[in-house]
């Protein structure tokens, strides 16, 4: 447990490692698959690509090639700029020091030498890369973990695995000297969707349905029951098509030059193989896709999907996104049948479009959600039509329930039940923490999940607050081993913890000051 305690006070800046490294060790579970064998890594590896190429068939039945025209103010991007011993030692010391299997040298002893001997020539290496146009072979190859994507599913079952893929150390470290300059780029000449929220500084999954839950919440003041549609697609990042890809970023992002020979470079020859234990797959061409464990993809990916957004405004819907999760919405009337048959053509558009651009619709997980006044489904005159199947009396929305009536009482049930599930799990690993540590392992478990997107709590009624504040309550027992009979107040006071509705009534008052400082997105700030 002294290692335990070494995590966690060299992890205390750093959220998630916090809590993956305490979760082994207090809720371990075998994420990765039993049988460790070449013979399972290769299994792997044809699933995974059969996957893809299943996905893909599926669209190319309705691919056209297509080259938008390039607007007439279009800027243009086409080489990057020299980069500077500084500005590289900053980048090497701000990244995780996380190695990658095929890394020789360990990331830790990259970042403790760069300075003293190895700086100036990565410096030279790094800006002839960007010159040139090129990425080395080395720098695209990616080994692949098969992880389960939730502890209670079937490790047998192929299909219950995420692929998760590991890059050298430092082609991430090129990545992200590109990736400073591209998001410059793209930041300076407004070329970012509105509203897409994802991976974008200064955006967040709670930034997003904090717009979403605005506009909702206003048109249903006003009398008009609103239709909210989630979509979601089928491994979206796995299956976009490069040429594709390509010609967006020459065409409406305005890239040219070296600057497009370097991604041409970085997309083509790309390769992975499959990794279990210590054992190898065989290595297999990655034709499409980008990659993902890669500090490029995410931003790379929310460019292939721009002219979604045109799409959908066509139809005058409402609309966000969030990395692959699209969500429309409208205020729609009883027997309003102009506005129900302009969702559905907008939903036929998207499946089109997706269909053109090698994109799959997730159909089992499309889910539609009306809100009203009356916070009911059940409206005899408002009918869906085609999505009448879709409709659920709460969805979760980028890890938050929304329901019907906007109450988040399921929302709050569920934080309320985790939170306490949490709890009885430390209390396995509170005999081996001091105190100082079991407070950063109870924020890492507990308060992070009455936290997040706490900003959608404001004027939730007292009752609902009150669950909330009975978790935080029991956390802040749990660390002092104060009995139930005591006061809370002075022990929260003494530790320093906000209660929980002024924890809300924080978040939102920081929204506001940075939406009013030029800080926040500007879908808030508008």
């Amino acid at each position: 447990m002294h290692h335990l305690s070494s995590v966690i006070a060299s992890s205390c800046h750093e959220p998630r490692v916090l809590f993956n490294t305490i979760n082994s060790v207090v809720n371990p579970c075998t994420s990765a698959p039993t049988d460790v064998s070449i013979s399972t890594c290769e299994k792997f590896l044809c699933y995974f690509i059969k996957k893809v190429a299943s996905v893909r068939k599926n669209a190319s039945a309705n691919f056209k090639v297509f080259v938008p025209a390039s607007p007439a103010h279009l800027a243009v991007f086409e080489e990057f700029k020299p980069l500077s011993l500084t500005l590289l030692s900053e980048v090497v010391q701000q990244m995780k020091p996380t190695n990658g299997p095929l890394d020789i040298v360990p990331a830790r002893m990259v970042k403790e030498v760069f300075n003293s001997t190895i700086g100036s020539s990565l410096l030279t290496f790094f800006n002839s890369c960007l010159s040139l146009g090129s990425v080395p072979a080395a720098f695209k190859h990616a080994v692949v973990r098969p992880l389960l994507k939730k502890p209670n599913l079937d490790p047998t079952v192929l299909s219950n695995f995420r692929p998760v893929s590991h890059l050298p150390f430092l082609s991430k470290v090129l990545e992200k000297v590109v990736f400073i300059q591209l998001e410059a780029f793209l930041q300076q000449n407004s070329v970012f969707e509105k509203f897409q929220s994802g991976f974008r500084s200064r955006h967040s999954t709670e930034s997003a349905l904090l717009r979403v839950h605005n506009d909702i919440a206003l048109s249903v003041d006003a009398g008009n029951p609103t239709v909210l549609v989630l979509l979601d697609l089928t491994a979206a990042f796995d299956t976009v098509d490069h040429a594709v890809l390509l010609s967006r970023l020459e065409h409406c992002v305005g890239i040219r030059g070296t600057a497009l020979e370097w991604f041409s470079s970085y997309l083509a020859n790309r390769s992975f193989s499959i990794m279990i234990g210590d054992l190898f797959s065989s290595a297999a061409p990655l034709s499409c896709g980008v990659p993902q464990g890669s500090i490029l993809g995410p931003i790379l990916f929310s460019l292939y999907m721009l002219p979604l957004g045109a799409i959908i405004g066509k139809h005058k819907l409402s609309f966000h996104c969030y990395a692959d999760d699209l969500q429309i919405y409208l205020p729609i009337k009883a027997n309003d049948s102009v506005a129900l048959n302009s969702l559905l053509s907008c939903i036929t558009d998207i499946k089109l479009w997706l269909s053109e651009n090698f994109l799959n619709l997730n159909e089992d997980k499309t889910e539609c959600i009306i809100f009203s006044t009356s916070g009911t489904q059940n409206g005899p005159a408002l009918s869906l039509g085609a999505l009448a199947s879709y409709t659920r009396s709460a969805v979760k929305n980028l890890g938050v329930s929304f329901d019907c009536s906007m109450k988040f009482d399921k929302q709050i049930s569920d934080v309320v039940r985790m939170s306490f599930f949490q709890l009885r799990l430390l209390a396995k690993v509170k005999p081996f923490l001091n105190r100082h540590d079991l407070e950063k392992a109870i924020h890492a478990f507990i308060s992070s999940r009455l936290d997040y997107c706490n900003a959608l709590y404001v004027g939730l009624n007292q009752t609902s607050i009150a669950r909330l504040q009975l978790v935080q309550n029991a956390a802040a027992r749990f660390l002092t081993n104060t009995s139930r009979r005591a006061h809370i107040t002075p022990v929260l006071y003494t530790l320093h913890w906000l209660p929980v509705r002024f924890r809300i009534d924080f978040k939102i008052l920081l929204f506001a000051f940075k939406a009013l400082n030029g800080l926040a997105p500007e879908y808030l700030s508008e």
